[in-house]
């Protein structure tokens, strides 16, 4: 039986969606949008994820017995409001980026039509989800491109909630993340999983050959050995007497690493076992990441780091009514101007602006109505941003899934190549391209 996901949500969008009920305004049809007014630490893009896991949820975004008995106890609602919800199903329409696909400030990530009562309480569902997966996507991304060819696996679950852990597992592949620990992801998402042994399995047995011969038993000696439970030298030397040659790694979890790893390759390699790869944890990001790239190393395995944004948790992505019809049935902009929470008004279509294949501006038209929205034709040079994710209530299941999953992650490793160089540094910085907003003729 699937779960109901409606009560994710903040009591205002409900408290709101009463009141515009009762005064005749939760019919008027409206446009939400979802975007970030900066990027978070300094980086120079961001990049969009949760999508699919999104569209999933709002199929789910249903008041059932449970739901409204609920709100009607905890007083949240009134009765007029409980009837409404009772039958409630969005019926609008998204449009947004596809998952993977880069973002900047301004980018109109999201863009949810309907009247006001079917997209006002979707805010909180869409922000915790894409604030959520985007920012682990934007930190794993630069993970990635500070890797190189060098694939990374995930490996954060225990450093975050349980569902949380299973999100961002996704949102790391996604951004070029090769593979996790986490099973539940690997069931759901269709990603690679991968795992061999703690310390404790070493721990275990009275000796370290003990464990290590236990293991390559079990699993053969295409495995990876975690040779640092002791002493790192004597680890390696154990475990190519135990497993041959042909040992297909070990794993290094503490030390200096650049240090400890060139001394390694160097004792396989005395050893033999030139073909033995090394992999290499213990709390890495993207700066320590990039610091191995001229040491003998093969894998890196990311947790802590990973799963929370490495050191930025949200994307910082906010959700605001953007454009209304008012009485007449004219379209109306409508922003908010608080100093540094200003939003702009009205509907936007996006495009990338390219040169020689190469981006070089976010282009977003603004228009107060529909009739205006430009389209891709118009702009040549540039390749449009937006595609639709639901249509009158219909999910576009494509994005849903392993099949979507994996259909993002190859969108976004396309891409990132159209970034200009100075998009792949890791040092803090203004976005790699600027954001330019221009009004619809």
């Amino acid at each position: 039986m699937t779960s109901s996901t409606a009560l994710l949500t903040d009591r205002y969008e409900l408290t709101m969606l009463g009141a515009a009920l009762r005064d005749g305004t939760a019919a008027r049809p409206s446009v939400f949008e979802l975007f970030s007014r900066r990027l978070s630490g300094g980086r120079r893009f961001g990049v969009v994820a949760g999508t699919g896991r999104l569209l999933t949820l709002l199929r789910d975004f249903r008041f059932g017995d449970d739901e409204l008995r609920f709100l009607h106890d905890d007083g949240v609602v009134d009765a007029e409001t409980l009837k409404y919800l009772e039958n409630y199903r969005f019926t609008g329409s998204v449009h947004g980026y596809r998952e993977g696909e880069l973002y900047f400030p301004g980018s109109p990530i999201l863009t949810v039509e309907g009247t006001f009562a079917d997209a006002v309480v979707l805010e909180t569902l869409a922000l915790s989800v894409l604030n959520h997966d985007s920012a682990v996507a934007t930190a794993a991304s630069r993970m990635s491109i500070a890797a190189g060819e060098r694939p990374l696996a995930e490996m954060g679950s225990r450093r975050a909630a349980e569902r949380s852990a299973v999100a961002a597992a996704r949102a790391a592949f996604i951004a070029g993340f090769a593979s996790t620990s986490n099973l539940e992801a690997g069931r759901q998402w269709g990603i690679p999983t991968m795992g061999t042994a703690a310390h404790s399995w070493t721990l275990l047995h009275d000796t370290e050959e003990d464990a290590f011969r236990a293991q390559i038993e079990s699993l053969g000696t295409n495995t990876t050995l975690l040779v640092d439970t002791y002493d790192i030298r004597a680890g390696v030397e154990t475990a190519i007497r135990v497993a041959g040659t042909g040992l297909g790694g070990v794993r290094l979890d503490s030390g200096d690493l650049p240090t400890v790893a060139a001394a390694v390759r160097t004792q396989l390699d005395e050893l033999g076992a030139a073909d033995t790869k090394i992999t290499v944890t213990s709390d890495l990001d993207e700066y320590a990441i990039a610091a191995l790239a001229a040491s003998p190393v093969d894998f890196y395995g990311v947790g802590t780091s990973v799963v929370t944004g490495s050191g930025y948790p949200t994307a910082g992505m906010v959700y605001k009514l953007v454009a209304r019809q008012d009485p007449s049935g004219s379209w109306v902009g409508v922003a908010k101007a608080s100093t540094d929470k200003a939003s702009k008004g009205g509907r936007k279509a996006a495009f990338r602006t390219l040169r020689d294949g190469v981006a070089v501006s976010e282009t977003v038209v603004v228009s107060d109505g529909f009739e205006a929205v430009s389209t891709a034709a118009e702009h040549p040079d540039s390749r449009s941003l937006q595609v639709t994710l639901v249509d009158g209530g219909e999910i576009d299941d494509s994005h849903e899934g392993a099949a979507g999953t994996a259909s993002a992650r190859a969108h976004h490793l396309r891409v990132r190549e159209e970034m200009p160089v100075r998009a792949l540094a890791l040092s803090k910085s203004d976005p790699a391209i600027p954001t330019v907003f221009v009004d619809a003729e």
